[in-house]
């Protein structure tokens, strides 16, 4: 009986050590397996495409008067939003989603535009050239990407990105910006 005892509160002891080495030994395992390179290019391709489009949106609301750009920029600023949640919540466990992780040279290259100046500026890096990069990235994951849930991922937003990119190209020929 006293056997049992000491065997079952060695037991007890040890399953504590144990399972803190499994978590260590998985842990280790992600670190010496980090994501595939096309998945890695593909969160800091969307990562910063979404940072940029926000922090330009929040831009634009104080740099235009024109309500169409106002209006587009709105619109970015609530999408890129979402996309930003969707693709953190899509990231494997241990997978670091860069936060404002905006292109640093666009946005100073706008902020010191104003008026319509600053809208073709806007509508034509951020819009459309913007959405072009970020269409080419969400197709490329979508072929080469090994992670599912960041295929998943890009499949599903695609065609917002692609939506927005078209609303660009619309907004860019409305306002008599060159492409």
């Amino acid at each position: 009986m006293k056997r049992t005892i000491l065997a079952l509160t060695c037991c007890a002891l040890l399953l504590p050590v144990a399972a803190t080495y499994a978590q260590t030994q998985a842990a280790s395992t992600t670190a010496a397996n980090p994501l595939p390179e096309p998945d890695r290019d593909f969160v800091q391709a969307a990562s910063m495409s979404s940072s940029t489009e926000i922090d330009a949106a929040k831009l634009a609301q104080k740099n235009t008067n024109d309500k169409d750009v106002k209006s587009f920029a709105h619109r970015m600023l609530l999408d890129h939003t979402k996309l930003t949640v969707e693709l953190k919540a899509a990231a494997p466990h241990g997978v670091k989603v860069p936060k404002d992780n905006s292109d640093t040279s666009v946005l100073d290259s706008l902020k010191p535009l104003k008026g319509k100046e600053f809208d073709d500026a806007y509508i034509a890096k951020i819009g459309v050239k913007g959405h072009e990069d970020a269409v080419a990235a969400f197709k490329k994951e979508i072929s080469d990407g090994q992670n599912a849930d960041l295929k998943k991922l890009a499949q599903k937003g695609l065609p917002t990105i692609e939506h927005h990119y078209q609303l660009a190209q619309e907004l860019a020929k409305k306002k008599g910006v060159q492409q």
